[in-house]
């Protein structure tokens, strides 16, 4: 395989490479062109990532004048593979740490390229550091050590924390105005290294039009932690971002029947709603107290049947159910006496926030099934498999990232931030 031969054309550089094609086999071939490919892309890198650097002249960073030790060369890190840059390396007169402008000129993430960054960062949302590396030698060749994907990805997560509040995140463009928005918590337990199982949160904005279709979701995640308080805070931060942009839409509370979900949502919805098929859960329990044994299985299945489909379409079937599950209290057998008390503390708690004919009749949820297929799709699916335990540190990058990529259209706004502006451990500079 020949060496890349460069040359200008105007404001365009030219790479050529001859690629022998043999008689091998299609996967040996294949397998020479991918390095051809990975050869000239770091080439053009090289000389990509140059064209950010100064000339030498003399800066300032902070009020404070920096001049250059000279050209010093250094690796990067690219999807191409790594590549050896010389750069110019800067100092004020007083000594201390060294700053090099081409770094934070080219948005380099340690000394990752932004692309690759981004890359590293997305596979490892998906899948383990070690999945990542394998995933990356086996598609393109590419050798990365699991680690350094661990590492790149922990600071593109600090990056979206440090840039969160000031982020105006823009929906779809298809977007129309929503009649509802509901907004819904929930947890789910993963494993922790030192506390055992621990509850991570999740909290969810969905925005529905006025037929009832989900147009769009944000989804905000949270480790495990004693007290809710910095997810709450961020999750507060997110309803204020969305009700400003959509006044007129009606708010909904969407949840389980846990207080502190209700000492949240009450003081920032109209409307709230204890999920159905939580509440369906309750009235289920009810049945098999009324009607034990396999002998009253058809009577159980009935008023089940009526029960819920009350419940759903008919204004006021909570209380009526309420009232006849009190009424039949005394009368069950006392091994289902646990179970049917449970149903009756149930609807006497939460039976003024299960007005689901007023939802249906709009075509709008009355499940939290949205909230609860975030803690599948958030936590679970990626931090909650066989063997996993976590720190809170590891699950938290995993978290930040993940919430960027399942709320859509965040992820690539989130990139076209550090593209303006680069990752925040770097700092500007100017030409004195």
């Amino acid at each position: 395989m020949d060496e890349v031969k460069v040359r200008r054309e105007g404001d365009e550089m030219v790479y050529e490479m001859r690629v022998k094609i043999t008689g091998k086999s299609m996967l040996d071939q294949e397998q020479v062109i991918q390095e051809a490919a990975n050869i000239v892309g770091r080439r053009a890198t090289a000389d990509a990532l140059k064209g950010f650097d100064t000339h030498g002249q003399a800066i300032a960073v902070s009020g404070v004048k920096f001049t250059t030790k000279g050209e010093q060369t250094e690796e990067y890190e690219c999807p191409f593979g790594k590549v050896v840059v010389s750069r110019h390396v800067y100092q004020n007169a007083d000594g201390g740490r060294t700053f090099c402008p081409m770094e934070h000129a080219a948005r380099l993430i340690l000394n990752s390229t932004p692309k690759y960054a981004k890359l590293l960062s997305h596979h490892y949302g998906k899948s383990g550091a070690l999945s990542v590396a394998e995933d990356l030698k086996e598609t393109t060749g590419r050798l990365v050590c699991p680690a350094y994907v661990k590492n790149v990805s922990a600071v593109v997560a600090a990056c979206a924390d440090f840039f969160d509040p000031e982020i105006d995140y823009e929906l779809p463009a298809d977007i129309e105005s929503p009649a509802q928005i509901a907004i819904s918590l929930d947890g789910t337990c993963m494993l922790m290294v030192d506390d055992g199982w621990r509850e991570a949160m999740t909290g969810t904005i969905s925005l529905y039009d006025a037929a009832g279709k989900r147009m769009h979701t944000i989804y905000t995640g949270a480790t495990p932690q004693y007290g809710k308080t910095e997810f709450l805070m961020r999750f507060e931060r997110e309803i204020k971002k969305i009700k400003a942009k959509y006044q007129n839409a009606v708010y909904i509370g969407l949840a389980d029947g846990a207080r502190s979900n209700w000492d949240f949502l009450s003081k920032r919805t109209e409307r709230q709603l204890i999920d159905f098929y939580h509440a369906s859960e309750y009235a289920s329990k009810a049945a098999n107290a009324m009607f034990p044994g396999v002998k009253k299985a058809a009577s159980k299945r009935q008023w089940l049947n009526d029960a819920l489909h009350d419940l759903k379409h008919k204004h006021g079937a909570a209380k009526r159910l309420l009232d006849e599950m009190r009424e039949a209290q005394d009368s069950v057998f006392a091994s289902w006496r646990k179970d049917m008390d449970s149903a009756v503390t149930y609807f006497s708690n939460n039976y003024r926030k299960m007005n689901y004919a007023r939802q249906s009749k709009m075509n709008m949820p009355i499940g939290s099934g949205v909230v609860e297929a975030a803690c599948k799709e958030l936590i679970k699916q990626r931090l909650v498999d066989s063997g996993m335990r976590w720190k809170n540190e590891g699950a938290a990058i995993v978290i930040s990232i993940r919430s960027l990529i399942l709320s859509s259209k965040r992820w690539e706004q989130f990139w076209a931030k550090i593209d303006e502006s680069g990752c925040p451990a770097h700092r500007e500079f100017s030409f004195v």
